[in-house]
């Protein structure tokens, strides 16, 4: 019967990329959240206002992704490099 050989950088590559990807994505998400919940309040509060609301909504959200998305990018370095 034969040994495998474990690749422990394999092993820690993987392992990093996927807790990079949970960290990551943690902080951009409740910021979404937080964004959205507020645009809601701010156009039920004023609804005449919701053009300018939304597209300032808009841009904060892509904002905010960024963040995940470079995460993503570190992950994908992690993994295939």
């Amino acid at each position: 019967m034969e040994m495998e050989v474990i690749n422990w950088a394999k092993v820690a590559a993987y392992l990093s990329a996927g807790i990079c990807m949970g960290i990551g994505a943690l902080g951009p998400s409740l910021g979404q959240g937080y964004i959205g919940g507020k645009a809601c309040e701010s156009i039920s509060r004023n609804p005449e206002s919701y053009n300018a609301i939304f597209s300032t909504m808009m841009f904060a959200l892509v904002a905010a992704e960024t963040s995940s998305i470079y995460a993503f990018i570190v992950s994908l370095m992690l993994l295939f490099r």
